[in-house]
């Protein structure tokens, strides 16, 4: 789709849980001075409402309506640190990161009703001077028209690992095997699902983070963006 020259410009970061989305995506905001949307934590806050409201991660029509009237906000929090998330007022950021919100958010991601309500909220980020997208659909349906579009993807492996070291800082202590089982499940979930599967855009640049640090993934998509 041709960019809208007369709309804010837009930079989507897509790609699988544990690619590096979020970090890169809160470095480059900061970096080209561009808002930003977690798109995915927009399914954990819903699945987080849910989960508080009583709602059964199976009645779409519940889920959808939760989607519907979400009171979120984001709030810019130091280099490092994954961005604020307001739920009704409260801080929610810790919450939403458990495996467990994790993957209810996925289960909540594949019903087409949840996904319908949270475009326009999606899409009403999109202000001056530009925004940066972090999430999985962002270049082939949310933003279609975005100037530039980046997939980041890693190996499962190495995904876990990343992983199994931030909960191991957070003093949580899982076995990576059954992170890595997590993430293979997930992944083949989201990449089969029949409404805005887990794929680059056609005109996607992708970019394999394996073995590489934030600073280098954030210079190659600086250099994408023209900012080298």
């Amino acid at each position: 789709m041709k960019p809208d020259s007369d709309a804010p410009p837009i930079i989507c970061l897509d790609g699988p849980s544990g690619a590096g989305k979020g970090t890169v995506s809160q470095l480059l905001a900061r970096r080209m001075g561009y808002r930003l949307l977690d798109s995915g934590a927009l399914y954990r806050v819903t699945a987080l409402s849910a989960m508080r409201h009583g709602v059964s991660l199976d009645d779409a029509e519940e889920l959808a309506k939760t989607a519907r009237n979400l009171a979120v906000a984001f709030e810019a929090t130091p280099p490092g640190e994954p961005a604020r998330v307001i739920l009704d007022g409260s801080d929610v950021t810790a919450e939403i990161r458990t495996e467990k919100c994790g993957d209810n958010a996925s289960r909540v991601a594949v019903i087409p009703a949840v996904r319908t309500a949270l475009l326009q909220l999606q899409r009403d980020f999109r202000q001056a001077p530009g925004l940066v997208a972090d999430g999985r659909d962002m270049g082939t349906v949310v933003f279609p028209d975005a100037q530039l579009k980046v997939f980041l993807t890693a190996s499962a492996e190495e995904r876990a690992e990343r992983r199994h070291r931030q909960l191991l800082d957070a003093g949580i202590d899982v076995k990576i095997s059954d992170l890595l089982k997590e993430i293979k499940a997930r992944d083949e979930r989201d990449m089969n699902r029949e409404t805005a599967p887990l794929k680059p855009a056609d005109d996607a640049h992708v970019v394999d983070t394996t073995g590489l640090g934030i600073e280098e993934v954030l210079d190659r998509v600086l250099a994408l963006a023209g900012r080298d």
